[in-house]
């Protein structure tokens, strides 16, 4: 069984197993053959150890080198006890970043199961989906509609439900002016969530035309290459009034400060991307202006299941480019240059 795993010294990239195997199936899981998973950048997070070495982290049956990935989407193959309440054999799930979660604390009973401090995290805290098989709670495993294609589920998995669920927070409206700084693979199906399913005007931030040109084929009505403008705020505030909402995905703290400096008065930052460091908050704006920032992490079962119901519908299309399974380092290698457009989804069906 093929997988793709942490190095036992993280540096981003993963090293590529031959002979692993999934873990025994307990009450309530699964086993499900993979057939997509995108790469996200989150994935580099984990494989870089910048939230804490996932190798050193226990799993319910100790400690392994951790399989990455949590943009998975599969057919169910085994059923432990317990599981067949939520999903039978041949059933095509999800495996994302939303592992599994207590089910009994505040954040779980109020509809913000992801804040859950016992939350298991796939490609994180438990193995995740770039492998032939992984295992899921067959309670938390979102089912994908047969009309959706599979390669292009896996995006949505994360990249989509994190956006669907960061317009939701920034409480988009029909009408409003939305800007999405970084319009790679989440900036992309942020453009589409909002232009197509909450009916918002965009202005997308990039510093690649490619990206650029994809945004506004997606429903962008304003495009901003970040290296042929001085000042992306003021040009923001004067092409817009400043926007009701800043989406940032961008992996750099200076979209975080550009994003405030972008907001009319009483617009929301949300903060999806994760850059190390700080972002700048001027306290007299914040006051006086009502500003307000909010972050945003990934989206419930919930979420995930109307999130694809959009792409079922065909409201939301992600760009997608199916790899083979021993590129996955080269594909890393292009995401952390910012030269991917959409996702890089590796294609298990091939093996």
């Amino acid at each position: 069984m093929k997988a793709a795993v942490v190095r036992q010294v993280p540096d981003g990239f993963v090293d590529i197993l031959e002979d692993w195997q999934p873990r025994a199936l307990q009450f309530g899981e699964a086993l499900v053959d993979v057939e997509y998973c995108g790469l996200c950048h989150t994935d580099i997070h984990c494989a870089n150890g910048d939230f804490g070495n996932p190798n050193e982290l226990r799993s319910r049956n100790g400690a392994f080198r951790r399989v990455i990935g949590h943009e998975g989407v599969g057919r169910v193959a085994k059923l432990a006890d317990g599981a067949s309440d939520y999903l039978k054999v041949g059933d095509r799930v999800s495996i994302a970043w939303f592992y599994d979660a207590c089910g009994v604390c505040d954040y779980c009973v109020s509809g913000n199961e992801t804040f859950c401090r016992n939350v298991r995290n796939s490609g994180y805290t438990i193995d995740g989906a770039m492998a032939q098989q992984v295992v899921v709670n067959a309670k938390y495993a979102v089912k994908v509609p047969e009309d959706l294609d599979p390669a292009q589920a896996s995006s949505i998995t994360c990249a989509g439900v994190t956006m669907y669920k960061s317009l939701k927070v920034g409480e988009t409206k029909p009408g409003e002016w939305v800007s999405v700084h970084g319009a790679g693979g989440l900036g992309n199906l942020a453009v589409q969530y909002a232009h197509n399913v909450f009916g918002a005007h965009v202005v997308a931030i990039d510093g690649n035309d490619d990206k650029l040109a994809a945004a506004k084929q997606n429903g962008a009505d304003i495009l901003i290459n970040r290296h042929n403008v001085a000042d992306i705020p003021g040009e923001i505030q004067r092409l817009t009034g400043g926007v009701h909402n800043a989406q940032v995905t961008a992996v750099n703290a200076a979209a975080f400060d550009q994003a405030i400096a972008s907001l009319r008065p009483m617009g929301k930052l949300v903060a999806v991307a994760l850059p190390q460091g700080d972002m700048a908050l001027n306290i007299a704006k914040t006051v006086l202006d009502g500003i307000e920032v909010r972050g945003s992490l990934v989206g419930t079962r919930a979420d995930l299941k109307e999130a694809f119901q959009f792409g079922a519908e065909g409201k939301v299309n992600p760009i997608v480019e199916k790899i083979d399974f021993v590129d996955i380092n080269d594909a890393i290698k292009d995401m952390m240059a910012g030269q991917i457009t959409g996702r890089k989804v590796v294609d298990f069906t091939r093996l």
